[in-house]
């Protein structure tokens, strides 16, 4: 949804400010549409795709490459470790702060990512909801490697119908989220959604790239094959040890420890990273889509076509 909130005035910040959000599934085109855009309004990129923040899970996460990163000034990227405790609340406060530094010298700012959740929290800002205890988490963690997911779902449809309704209930960081929440709080997780949030000052333009299903899925399957040819296999090896992670129970990660644990072949591994990360496609246009706001351009786009439809935007708010 796009936000209108006028801009704080003062000596630095004088004038109304955009972020340019670009969406949509992996392996679209996002990162090469976004250095294109930064070079154009000679500007800077935040990047929100929660996975490329970690500074040990390059390959497997599609990080922009060293010439990428040269082309445009990059945040957000490789400057945190798996081992840290790093979430979407952390990054909504260091995305805003470095946001309104960046505001001081530029009208406009891109940011770029998949990650749903994380590109609303700065655009819309979080829900906010209560701490509790760290050792629900590893309680629930270990109940999810014990039983399987499907037990802590049927939990989380007792403690809280709603949510069981309304999140990604086959993703499992989502699912043990809510449930530490209604866990620790002994209220519903969906209790604390939607409450007033903090106004941004700076208007949104989202701008997001599809295609036809199956030239995504024939995009990902591709970006499988490089990254395989790349090394994402040594990568994985490298981090066999610290896999009871949070960061590492992700695509192209979980599937290479059950080929390194003996439980998959290689073949099969692969396939399923090919059908995991297809999963993930499907569920990122689903979220990006419940936003009316979007203007959607199809991968194959002409560049000035997008330019033209930002400035037109701009130039109306």
């Amino acid at each position: 949804m796009e936000h209108n909130f006028a801009i704080n005035v003062d000596a630095n910040y004088t004038m109304t400010k955009t972020l340019i959000s670009i969406i949509g599934p992996t392996a679209i085109g996002k990162t090469s549409l976004s250095i294109k855009l930064a070079n154009y309004f000679n500007t800077e990129i935040i990047s929100a795709d929660s996975r490329q923040f970690f500074k040990e899970m390059q390959i497997g996460t599609a990080a922009p490459t060293t010439t990428e990163l040269a082309a445009a000034k990059h945040h957000f990227i490789h400057h945190k470790s798996i081992e840290d405790n790093y979430n979407v609340g952390a990054f909504e406060k260091d995305a805003i702060n470095l946001l309104e530094n960046l505001y001081k010298t530029h009208d406009i700012v891109i940011m770029v990512g998949g990650s749903g959740l994380y590109v609303d929290a700065v655009i819309n800002g979080l829900d906010h909801f209560p701490e509790v205890d760290s050792s629900i988490r590893d309680t629930l963690n270990t109940q999810l490697k014990n039983e399987g997911l499907e037990t802590l779902q049927k939990k989380l449809k007792d403690l809280d119908p709603v949510s069981y309704k309304n999140i990604a209930i086959n993703n499992p960081q989502r699912v043990i989220r809510a449930l530490e929440v209604c866990i620790g709080s002994g209220k519903p997780y969906s209790s604390f959604l939607n409450k007033e949030k903090g106004k941004r000052h700076f208007n949104t333009i989202s701008i997001g790239l599809t295609a036809d299903r199956d030239i995504i899925y024939n995009r990902i399957n591709q970006r499988v094959d490089i990254m395989m040819n790349e090394g994402l296999l040594d990568e994985v090896k490298n981090l066999k040890n610290k896999q009871h992670l949070n960061a590492l129970n992700t695509v192209g990660y979980k599937e290479l420890f059950k080929f390194l644990e003996g439980e998959w072949t290689l073949d099969v591994a692969v396939s399923e990273i090919k059908k995991n990360s297809r999963r993930f496609a499907k569920r990122q246009l689903t979220w990006f889509r419940k936003n009316e706001g979007i203007i959607w351009f199809d991968y194959n786009h002409d560049i000035q076509d997008v330019i033209n439809s930002i400035n037109t935007k701009i130039n109306c708010i």
